[in-house]
């Protein structure tokens, strides 16, 4: 017997060996058969090839970064409340809105919040509109600038996030209230020097104030050539004739210096006691109040 005959069938390939149809040996056979072995942990790599001529594309200079004190100007006009992001698109297209004077019309255009962009004419402001309003004490300027020393700014500083400006001024030594906003409207209303908003002073003279000097004021005085004129002037009920009771649409104090400079007084103190309605009750000097929606409408239907 051949030792390749055994009837044990040793010699027999086994079936794990051959192809179902043919008996042929299968790939993983042909691999053990040139001797190879080719586990899991040890199967051939593809070859690949790097094109290294042409550079990988930088992802960070690919992305344009976005200041973020910049927000498009689509959504800077409908936080104004003028209108949807979508119809503030249309009205941009048509070139209804201007940034720092230009006409612009390209959609996704970034705007700052400090830009001076208007609608039809008209600036617009994305911020919450504020109103507050400050007892101011004395040593304080009527300022934003810095580098003044201390300013009226630092007093309201934590009242609002929104970037509130003082309407009219009051002198570092004056005293009494002043009304900040970031509602252009209404701050066009105050400044207009037609209308304007009147405001009422309390202010404390030198010397008494003769009789003929109050007729004077009432009637106009000319000063520089320039007629000046209050609303009302009147003696302080129950106090001395130097206690002065003065109002004028005005909004700063330096024109009430004039009057009396003009007519030999000097001034000891001059103290805004009310602004259109708005009294300094319940607010005591150095401190601040946010309006009631009832006092906002009052000064907003003022003529």
């Amino acid at each position: 017997m051949s030792r390749h005959q055994g009837s044990s069938g040793k010699g027999k390939s086994s079936g794990r060996g051959q192809d179902k149809n043919n008996g042929s040996t299968s790939g993983r056979g042909r691999d053990h058969a040139k001797g190879k072995s080719f586990s899991r942990g040890n199967a051939p790599m593809r070859k690949v090839t790097k094109d290294i001529s042409k550079p990988a594309p930088d992802k960070k200079a690919s992305v344009k970064k976005s200041k973020p004190d910049e927000i498009r100007l689509n959504k800077f006009i409908a936080n104004s409340g003028i209108c949807s992001r979508r119809d503030a698109d249309m009205h941009i297209a048509t070139g209804s809105v201007t940034v720092n004077g230009k006409i612009i019309t390209e959609m996704g255009y970034k705007v700052r919040l400090d830009d001076d962009v208007r609608f039809d004419g008209a600036r617009i402001n994305p911020e919450k509109k504020a109103y507050v309003l400050l007892n101011k004490p004395k040593g304080f300027a009527t300022t934003t600038s810095e580098g003044k020393g201390r300013t009226v700014m630092d007093l309201v500083a934590n009242a609002t996030t929104s970037r509130i400006k003082p309407i009219g001024r009051l002198g570092r030594n004056s005293l009494g209230l002043i009304l900040f906003t970031n509602d252009e409207a209404l701050m066009e209303k105050f400044t207009n020097s037609k209308n304007g908003v009147p405001r009422l002073f309390q202010i404390e003279l030198d010397k008494n104030l003769k009789f003929e000097d109050l007729k004077k004021i009432q009637d106009g005085l000319k000063i520089d050539g320039k007629l000046v004129t209050v609303e009302e002037i009147s003696y302080v009920v129950g106090e001395s004739k130097n206690q002065i009771g003065l109002k004028i649409k005005n909004t700063g104090s330096s024109i009430i210096r004039s009057i009396f400079d003009h007519l030999k007084y000097d001034i000891i103190k001059i103290d805004c006691v009310a602004i259109a309605g708005l009294t300094k009750k319940d607010i005591p000097r150095g401190h601040w109040k946010h309006l009631t929606e009832q006092e906002v409408n009052t000064l907003k239907m003022l003529s």
